[in-house]
């Protein structure tokens, strides 16, 4: 139930309902890959830029929607939002070949990216700050349930029905979410709007989108490794470009003050570095069910509930446990953790009883689940008042690009096994040898969260800076 707030509980259903939408998404499809590589004639090992454009297009487009929505209103921004991911939405259903796919998962991601930020904003412009935390506490329940039903869902519809309803749904839904807009969102601006800082936000999105094509660039994409080369150091350079920039703009998208903030630093680089195991998994464990052990894409999405249920059981003893331990403690052993629980899936050989497949994803989902808000909450606890919306807005971006960047590494490292086992092998052996390198590399980022003070402890959540998972 919706809690008694002076927002209208239209406006809150709805900003539920794009949260749901867009991490449905960001799950759905992994589970019915091989289905739709099958059908557009493209190897299952492959396929991971129909999940890199989703993720690398939030992750662009998330650092200019709060500006967006003081530009144009709460309400235009929104509608935009949920009308590009419907329309994208409609285009991925219809294309005929992966290169359009990937460009319309694009399109998809540009609205998604949106949504929640633009949501949060009109509900927070809409309630007192009292009422803020509650409110949003139950708006996030729906993106908790998007992950825990998109990779079962996703699995049957490619199975039973055909891939492209994965997409079709959304498209009713999303014309119900534009009526719905123009009827239930306040139409707010804000007050003093600032200069855009277009030079820099054209250099950190050039400078993701490199890096990320030169990532993808040696399986998928086949560039040579000149290309890649030059790819690499140009995103590189790009970024380091933009913190130069930064330090002598006068209103950066992103201020490098943040970083003279201990936990906010050691945070946001760690959620960078751990997050890319954490954004390769979801991708990796439904490829290797179907395509290394033979499931089926529906068994294969029921296998990966116990990931989502567990993740969504141990939320409220996370608190409880980090002010008993403190974040370094629990964020140094729980790393250490799960690339340990990574690279265990490399035991799985399909002949194991299926208890301990669930028992393993079960356990894998809490720990998962532990790192994110430890992750998040560490990361955003000291901001000040003034650096609460960059701050946000910043960490949001490394999400979405960890998760981009996880996937890319996760099928550049597949590709190269496979190569390198051969087809006699068939594709387990390189499955298990990637799960070996994703696990090592989750666990190297326990490094980062060693240099966190031994005494910080979680503070209560500001309004600016809610986890939602």
């Amino acid at each position: 139930m919706m809690p008694d707030t002076q927002a209208p509980r239209s406006l809150l259903w709805l900003v539920a309902a794009g949260f749901f939408m867009q991490t449905l998404d960001a799950t759905i499809v992994n589970t019915a890959l091989p289905v739709m590589a099958t059908n557009l004639g493209e190897s299952p090992l492959q396929m991971q830029s129909v999940v890199i454009a989703y993720a690398l297009t939030m992750a662009m487009a998330i650092p200019a929607s709060g500006w967006f929505a003081d530009k144009v209103g709460t309400r235009r921004a929104y509608f935009a939002a949920v009308l590009l991911f419907g329309a994208g939405s409609a285009l991925c259903a219809l294309s005929p070949t992966l290169p359009l796919l990937v460009a319309s998962r694009a399109v998809q991601g540009l609205g998604g990216a949106m949504l929640l930020p633009v949501g949060r904003l009109a509900v927070m412009r809409s309630c007192s700050p009292d009422e803020f935390l509650p409110v949003m506490s139950v708006i996030a329940v729906p993106g908790l349930v998007g992950p825990l039903i998109g990779p079962t869902l996703g699995g049957w519809l490619a199975e039973y029905a055909s891939w492209h309803w994965i997409f079709w749904i959304n498209v009713p839904i999303a014309l119900a979410g534009c009526l719905a807009t123009l009827r239930s969102m306040p139409d707010t601006r804000g007050v003093q709007l600032g200069r855009f800082d277009l030079g820099g936000y054209l250099m950190i999105a050039t400078g993701m989108v490199a890096v990320s094509l030169a990532l993808d660039g040696l399986t998928e994409l086949g560039l040579a490794h000149a290309t890649v080369l030059v790819l690499l150091v140009f995103g590189l350079a790009a970024l380091a470009g933009y913190w130069l920039h930064a330090a002598q703009s006068a209103q950066p998208l992103f201020p490098p003050r943040l970083f003279g903030i201990p936990t906010f630093g050691i945070g946001l680089i760690g959620n960078l570095f751990a997050r890319l195991g954490g954004g390769a998994m979801p991708f990796l464990i439904p490829l290797f069910l179907q395509v290394g052990l033979g499931y089926s894409p529906a068994r294969a999405g029921v296998t990966m509930i116990p990931v989502a249920a567990a993740a969504i059981a141990v939320k409220q003893g996370v608190t409880p446990l980090i002010r008993r331990l403190g974040y370094r403690r629990v964020l140094i052993s729980n790393t250490l953790c799960i690339g340990l629980l990574m690279a265990s899936f490399a035991l799985l050989k399909g002949s194991e009883w299926w208890g301990i497949r669930v028992l393993q994803l079960a356990v894998f989902g809490a720990c998962n689940s532990l790192q994110f808000t430890a992750m998040n909450t560490v990361t955003l606890k000291d901001l000040p008042a003034e650096f609460a919306s960059g701050g946000n807005s910043l960490l949001s971006m490394v999400q979405m690009l960890s998760m981009s960047l996880g996937v890319a590494a996760a099928g550049g490292l597949l590709g190269g096994f496979a190569s390198a086992y051969g087809t006699a092998q068939g594709a387990v052996p390189a499955f298990h040898a990637t799960f070996i390198c994703i696990g090592l590399m989750t666990a190297a980022s326990a490094w980062i969260f060693a240099q966190l003070r031994r005494d910080v402890v979680p503070t209560p959540p500001r309004r600016e800076s809610l986890d939602l998972g």
